[in-house]
């Protein structure tokens, strides 16, 4: 099984991640009215600085987490496009933990497992405080644990590294200028 094996849907339309073989990926799971959306502007900075190198961006969108995805696949590019300036393809709202979670997803976190927040970080300290609270279950297992966790292929299709939430955007930098 490779990561070209799957598939996904933009705007009702089938994807096969084939397309994208020989590309550098990043693939992130999205919300709108999350804390960390403004994310969206610096992984638009790091498409354009790195798109005409091999370097694409899958955007997930995904309601999983406090439900912070609300809107249908139109409204959801719409707020991109308009917001943020994304160019990058933004798939259909999808699953990505649980049962029900994307296949996807499920092969993503299998080859990158969850390896904790860095408590260091303030916003790490937060997010973890938070899902102890409100969904203690959810930190059990290398599921997603929220919003913008992102996950760097290489041009081969290797998983190369996870990045969760709180890791700056511009801070993968050296890691994709690695595989780039």
């Amino acid at each position: 099984m490779s990561i070209y094996d799957f598939s996904g849907r933009i705007d009702g339309e089938e994807v096969v991640l084939n397309s994208f073989k020989d590309k550098v990926l990043i693939i992130v799971n999205t919300a709108s009215k999350c804390g960390f959306t403004p994310q969206y502007s610096d992984l638009q900075k790091l498409y354009d600085k790195y798109k005409a190198q091999g370097l694409e961006i899958l955007g997930f969108p995904c309601n999983q987490f406090a439900e912070q995805e609300p809107g249908d696949n139109s409204e959801i590019k719409k707020f991109c496009e308009f917001n943020y300036g994304v160019t990058f393809p933004i798939f259909d709202k999808i699953e990505v933990k649980g049962v029900d979670a994307h296949p996807l997803f499920k092969y993503l976190t299998s080859k990158a497992p969850f390896e904790g927040f860095d408590k260091q970080h303030p916003i790490g300290k937060i997010l973890y405080a938070m899902l102890s609270e409100k969904f203690p279950a959810d930190l059990v297992g290398n599921s997603i644990k929220w919003n913008f966790t992102k996950f760097l292929i290489s041009r081969d299709g290797t998983v190369v590294k996870r990045f969760e939430p709180t890791v700056d955007l511009l801070d993968m930098e050296d890691e994709i200028k690695k595989v780039i």
